[in-house]
């Protein structure tokens, strides 16, 4: 499976950095190939100061070896050796009215020392940041995930944007980070979805994410914007930041498992802002999405 699953995420790479590149029309992305002293390494493909995209990531990476002992805490286990493979994906466009988007795939196992396999899973997921709220484009994003679900099983959408909503929340803040999607983990075998049928799921909202998110970056690109538009944005980009650095539980592994720290960390946008004490204006745009922000919202 594993082997499998890495092929996809390669092609899934040449997928969606190909069609990004077309909807910024003057960026390209630049590629750097990493290996891990541990073993395994990675594909790191990076756009910056584009059309659109201001700052972003697709990256992929397959890592192997023996499990640090913070991660042996985590998982409760002893002394054993793990692979884990995935794509992840981070972008910022410029235009404040365009949304900063995130997506994951990835594949995780655990060995005893004989390489005899103890545990295996997927998870992943994909979430929408907007700055400036347009709620069909929030309809548009959450439509196409449940439709990516409902083959697999007419209850995933519902359970893993429930899952979604809750693990995208500050709560050092008491706000979501923005307004969902999915999320999912550990999607291990059972008595009704075998691994492979895991593999079908996440693959297929793997290939639903171009249709998720161009089309509202196409009708959002070209609205007009102020400098206010773009204050309000780098503050809002600084909650998000916060959430990766603090709550983000792929971050802290890659942290925690010597990952590459450059790949690891291009989730950060290249302009943000702290004000101290900052609330927007009663009645504006800006305290509209805080608003929505304190509780989650069925968007379909």
């Amino acid at each position: 499976m594993k082997e499998k699953f890495y092929r996809y995420i390669e092609d899934l790479q040449d997928r969606i950095t190909a069609g990004l590149e077309e909807v910024d029309g003057k960026a390209k992305f630049r590629e750097d190939i990493w290996k891990r002293k541990e073993g395994g390494g990675g594909r790191t493909r990076i756009i910056e100061n584009g059309a659109v995209f201001e700052k972003g990531g697709v990256n992929i990476s397959a890592v192997h070896g023996p499990l640090a002992p913070a991660m042996q805490k985590y998982f409760n286990v002893g002394d054993v050796d793990f692979f884990a493979c995935g794509l992840s994906l981070v972008l910022h466009p410029k235009n404040p009215m365009v949304p900063t988007v995130h997506a994951n795939w990835r594949y995780f196992e655990m060995y005893e020392k004989d390489g005899t396999i103890i545990d295996q899973w997927f998870g992943g997921g994909q979430d929408l940041t907007p700055y400036y709220l347009f709620e069909e484009d929030a309809k548009h994003f959450h439509q196409v995930c449940k439709k990516a679900c409902n083959p697999h099983g007419f209850s995933f959408y519902s359970e893993y944007k429930k899952r979604c909503d809750e693990y995208f929340w500050n709560s050092h803040r008491n706000e979501a980070r923005g307004i969902g999607g999915l999320f999912f983990d550990y999607l291990k075998e059972n008595d009704r979805m075998k691994i492979e049928d895991w593999y079908d799921f996440v693959t297929d909202v793997g290939n639903s994410f171009l249709q998720a998110y161009v089309p509202i970056v196409e009708k959002r690109k070209h609205l007009p914007y102020t400098e206010k538009h773009r204050n309000w944005q780098e503050i809002r980009r600084g909650r998000y930041v916060e959430f990766n650095l603090v709550h983000d539980k792929g971050t802290l592994f890659g942290l925690k498992t010597n990952g590459r720290i450059e790949s690891i960390l291009m989730s950060l946008p290249p302009h943000v802002q702290w004000v101290y004490d900052h609330h927007p204006e009663p009645g504006s745009p800006e305290e509209k999405l805080i608003k929505l922000l304190e509780n989650p919202v069925d968007w379909v």
